[in-house]
């Protein structure tokens, strides 16, 4: 019997490619129950290699019980063996839970980036960190100590709650940068803001709770709260942010972006953040803050956080370092009032036990050697350029023809058409001059009565941006 099995010297052991292509024979039918094998001597023969490689493969065959000895006879193909094949034209069919299929849709609808993505010559992509400016020699050096540095403990499970020295930076650098008032014990590290929020939900809501959420909205935020079964109370937003007189009379829970509101930049002012505490109280809610971008202000000083206005515990704040060190690094925090704090560190643990602890201590030291700080400044300066040079343009090119806001923070402004145009057909007639936008409708849960282009600029140099917006300006809006 000549087996055909393709064997190259190149790729994995001989016995594993041969005990592979035997396996697979067998699982597909190939092979029958009963069958006689070759011999080790003549497969060996066969393929031109040694007797032993043979023996090998089939002793792992032999283990896995897809073939059988018979004494004096030879190896046969075991009944057993045989009867572990699956049609591969059938499918199971699986019952999802109520969340399961939530996830599902959650899954068809979320924007997942791909790693080769290229878009046009000029896109104005937001909501990505700009990595080629990130200082990632003095990264690597700093992996690298820590790893040579790495104990017995550094290895073993760590706490839920996050590396003490990586909380103690965070605590430290929240309450200069953004007046937030903690401790490093109210700081849970997350693997990244996302978590943060599914954490919050499970540990908060039960389905059919109600939240208040800002439309247009996060839609991370929007999908966790649908798989959760809330029922989601809208709250328009304007220029100034969310409006706290359309709140609801009771909900559980609002999820606000109040430094620079996703996806219009509107940065809400003091009197609606005292207003929103004020709901807060009466509903008996709790507010989560996702402080996404808050370390990109270009107009006085940073706003203060909407936490460290909060007397009375109602505030969970939350962060990334996703926009400010690199996506991939997947570390963000919670900084939570004290009593909730067992609950989010029981359900951290049974969601992942802890974030991976050598890149918890190499962004600790990161940020406690002031080179996270330098990089935040550096960073800042070019965004500003940046920023500069896209308002300049704008004005220069489109001038009234639109209305831009979200410009005094953050990394994206939003271009709002005077003109009745279709976004759709805008972004398709940009792209036809190499310009890459995005249109802001997939933000609303209702279809918006304008339409709005969201245009990010921090991964771009001045001279893109100001030739993307000229070729803009070629479009009709």
């Amino acid at each position: 019997m000549d087996i055909a099995i393709p064997l190259s010297k190149g790729g994995e052991p001989l016995f594993r490619q041969l005990y592979l292509g035997f396996r697979a024979a067998i699982l597909s039918g190939q092979l029958r129950a009963g069958e006689r094998l070759p011999s080790s001597r003549d497969l060996a023969e066969q393929f031109r290699i040694s007797r032993t490689v043979v023996v090998t493969a089939f002793d792992q065959l032999l283990a896995e019980g897809y073939v059988e000895g018979r004494r004096g006879s030879g190896t046969y193909v075991s009944e057993i063996g045989t009867q572990s094949g699956r049609d591969r034209t059938a499918t199971a069919r699986v019952h999802l839970s109520r969340f399961g299929s939530a996830a599902a849709l959650a899954g068809v609808r979320a924007d997942f980036p791909s790693r080769a993505a290229k878009g046009l010559r000029y896109d104005f992509s937001y909501g990505r960190s700009p990595v080629e400016r990130f200082p990632l020699e003095t990264w690597r050096k700093l992996l690298m100590q820590r790893a040579r540095k790495a104990t017995v403990r550094t290895h073993q499970y760590g706490s839920p709650m996050g590396e003490e020295t990586l909380r103690d930076a965070i605590a430290a650098h929240l309450r200069r940068s953004r007046a937030v008032v903690c401790d490093a014990s109210q700081v849970i590290v997350v693997n990244g803001s996302q978590q943060a929020l599914d954490l919050l939900t499970r540990v908060l809501l039960e389905r059919g709770d109600r939240v208040a959420i800002e439309d247009p909205q996060y839609q991370g935020g929007r999908e966790v709260f649908r798989a959760a079964g809330a029922r989601m109370h809208l709250v328009p937003v304007d220029e100034e942010g969310l409006i706290p007189s359309r709140l609801p009379r009771s909900a559980r829970l609002a999820f606000v972006t109040p430094s620079h509101q996703f996806p219009t930049g509107a940065v809400l002012p003091l009197a609606r953040r005292l207003a929103l505490l004020a709901w807060a109280k009466r509903a008996g809610a709790v507010i989560i803050e996702d402080d996404y971008d808050g370390e990109f202000r270009y107009e006085g000083q940073a706003v203060e956080s909407l936490q460290g206005l909060d007397s009375e515990g109602r505030v969970v704040y939350i962060g990334t370092f996703s926009r400010t060190v690199f996506p991939a690094l997947r570390i963000g925090y919670m900084i939570a009032p004290k009593p909730l704090l067992p609950a989010l560190m029981g359900a951290k643990w049974l969601a992942d036990r802890h974030t991976p602890t050598l890149e918890q201590e190499t962004l600790a030291e990161f940020i406690s050697s002031g080179a996270y700080e330098r990089h935040l400044r550096k960073a800042r300066r070019t965004n500003e350029g940046r920023r500069k040079a896209l308002l300049e343009s704008i004005d220069r090119y489109l001038g009234d023809r639109v209305r831009v806001t979200g410009d005094r923070a953050g990394t994206h402004v939003v271009l709002w058409p005077k003109s009745q145009v279709s976004e759709a057909e805008i972004v398709a007639k940009a792209a036809k001059h190499e310009v890459t936008i995005y249109g802001i409708a997939p933000y609303y849960f209702a279809r918006p009565q304008a339409a709005g282009l969201m245009l990010g600029y921090s991964r771009m140099k001045e001279s893109e941006i100001r030739e993307g917006i000229k070729r803009l300006a070629e479009v009709e809006l």
